[in-house]
């Protein structure tokens, strides 16, 4: 009965719904010789991850929720869910225009003989503008093992197609209890510089997310996040350049909730967040709202 229900919805508002809601990763940013960290106005970044979660009948009502919320200011955040791909067209003809919709994942090339795989060709062709890759799950859980090389050439691909990537990057537990998380944040990213060009950096956001911290309940503290974002932007600064280390956002992705977003959203150098298991609660909106701490930290 649900699906029933959902599917009319769907059917009835799908055509005047389509369209491409263009990524702005680097809108309203202005460059500064003095610290980027201390001086910039990175506008302000939250994606929801919904993984391999939900019905017609759960996104629905999630939907709803979501738009029951404050409308976006598009000057002061920037706001992108990615549901499992079965559903993104389904969520973008529910959700309000402030709420992009992107997809978790794409092949790595151009489309062809590759079952079950989605290009991003096919991504921007059909209207959506961001894409998620190296999501700590698709290098680490066992079937799917995506290694560095592999989510370069991802990232590549997507941004030469004109998509805007939420490339993930961190450490397990082991590495850094071992002291190793600076080594293996810049080993990934590293592997990303290789094949793109100092320009195709706009299209980047970057997304540390400690991977012994994703759906464990355990966060790194305020300390911890910050100091991984202020190595990866001083990596930024030194291998790509003193644009991109000011203008590049570095969201912190580890067990984000309404309790603890707030004190993260105060670090100079988080710039948002990908939530994961939160985004797919009304909650979500708390997150969402903490661009304002940012706001009044930055005065």
């Amino acid at each position: 009965m649900f699906v029933t229900a959902a599917a009319a919805t769907f059917k009835t508002s799908f055509t005047s719904r389509w369209r491409m809601r263009s990524p702005q990763p680097m809108a309203g940013l202005h460059m500064s010789a003095a610290s980027p960290s201390a001086s910039m106005k990175r506008k302000f970044f939250v994606g929801g991850n919904w993984k391999c979660n939900g019905s017609m009948h759960s996104i629905k009502e999630l939907c709803e929720a979501l738009n029951a919320g404050e409308r976006l200011e598009s000057s002061a955040v920037e706001v992108m869910v990615a549901p499992p791909a079965l559903y993104a067209s389904y969520a973008r003809s529910l959700l309000r225009d402030d709420f992009a919709v992107g997809l978790q994942n794409c092949w790595i090339g151009k489309p062809g003989a590759f079952t079950g795989e989605i290009a991003a060709d096919m991504i921007r062709d059909a209207g959506f503008p961001y894409v998620i890759l190296g999501h700590s799950e698709r290098r680490h859980i066992p079937e799917l093992r995506e290694n560095d090389q592999t989510v370069a050439r991802k990232t590549r691909y997507a941004i030469e197609q004109g998509l805007a990537v939420v490339l993930c990057i961190g450490e397990l537990l082991e590495e850094r209890q071992a002291g190793k998380t600076r080594e293996v944040n810049e080993r990934q990213l590293n592997a990303v510089k290789e094949v793109l060009s100092d320009e195709d950096w706009r299209r980047v956001v970057i997304a540390y997310e400690p991977v012994w911290a994703i759906g464990t309940g355990q966060v790194a503290t305020v300390e911890q996040a910050e100091q991984a974002h202020a190595e990866i932007r001083s990596w930024l600064e030194k291998q790509v350049g003193s644009t991109a280390a000011a203008e590049t956002r570095i969201l912190y992705g580890g067990s984000v909730t309404a309790d603890n977003c707030d004190e993260l959203a105060k670090q100079p150098d988080v710039d948002g967040f990908l939530v994961g298991g939160a985004s797919l609660k009304p909650a979500f909106l708390d997150i969402v709202r903490s661009h304002k701490t940012k706001a009044a930290a930055m005065v």
